[in-house]
């Protein structure tokens, strides 16, 4: 890293959360690069970075992703300028070329499931904002201070810090304590307006996942939102359209592909949410904090 810039923090995940806690520590200074599948999961795709993988670059509140290839991961943790591209899954998008200039105010976006690029970034933090929940890879060598969101992770085991992403009152919490954690997974969906396991579109069965409605739309009960192999997947209620995982993705049976906010204000699709921000809050305290040790 030249002498003088700014540390880089990379996120491991692309999606809403994460997304989060991108766009807060980019507003404090620090640079950021994203870690994502090549075939992100993501249902809150309208602000997640991983959206980027599909067409290219994707912007959430100002801030623009850029998908990047590779090799030019040293070149961005060096200050050198660098060159996003365009994904073969959207032959239709032009390459998103960011030059020396513009490359202060992007985030490049790799395709690294398993953080191959740990030389070449050589990120003085590493925060996993994938909530995996289980089966964690993040290991406390990654970085000199590697940061977890949510449950799974044990401080000392997979990291040094761990951050609250359930909601109430610890959310955003911080914890550094030898053997804390999060709270645990409930695998109940959290309620919005008194609707809780409903709100969540799941896939009826494998296979391919076909969109019939955009993200914001607004939907009455019974409406159908999305194909899986043909069978159709209907709102629940009255709602708007919060979530949807990329039309063409191949699912699982059980998986969860869309999420209906009942509270019908499609301007929310296209914001980060309240919890997003609770949590990267936390995740720049962790930083800062270890920063003034």
């Amino acid at each position: 890293m030249t002498a003088g810039m700014r540390p880089l923090v990379v996120l491991r995940g692309g999606g809403d959360l994460a997304t989060g806690v991108a766009w807060r520590l980019q507003r404090a200074g620090f640079r950021i690069a994203i870690l994502e599948l090549a075939q992100p999961r993501v249902v809150r795709r309208a602000v997640s970075a991983a959206q980027a993988v599909f067409f290219g670059s994707h912007t959430v509140e100002g801030l623009r992703f850029v998908a990047t290839a590779s090799s030019h991961a040293a070149a961005f943790a060096n200050g050198q300028p660098w060159a996003g591209i365009a994904q073969p899954t959207q032959t239709t998008t032009a390459a998103a070329n960011v030059d020396s200039q513009e490359s202060g105010a992007a985030v490049p976006v790799f395709i690294d499931e398993h953080f191959e690029l740990q030389p070449a970034l050589n990120a003085q933090v590493l925060i996993d904002a994938r909530l995996k929940k289980r089966g964690i890879d993040t290991r406390l060598d990654m970085a000199p201070l590697v940061i977890g969101l949510g449950p799974g992770f044990v401080v000392g085991r997979h990291c040094h810090a761990v951050v609250e992403t359930q909601r109430g009152h610890t959310l955003g919490r911080v914890y550094t304590t030898q053997g804390a954690a999060a709270l645990a997974d409930t695998g109940v969906p959290e309620a919005v307006a008194g609707h809780a396991g409903a709100r969540v579109l799941r896939a009826p069965c494998n296979g391919e996942m076909l969109a019939q409605c955009e993200i914001g739309a607004l939907l009455e009960p019974g409406a159908v939102v999305c194909t899986v192999a043909g069978q159709g997947v209907t709102a629940p209620f009255a709602g708007v359209l919060r979530g949807l995982m990329q039309s063409g993705l191949q699912v699982a049976a059980g998986e969860k592909i869309g999420d209906v906010d009942p509270r019908s204000n499609p301007a929310h699709c296209f914001m980060i949410s309240d919890k997003a921000l609770a949590v990267a809050g936390g995740a720049l305290e962790a930083v800062l904090h270890a920063s003034s040790q």
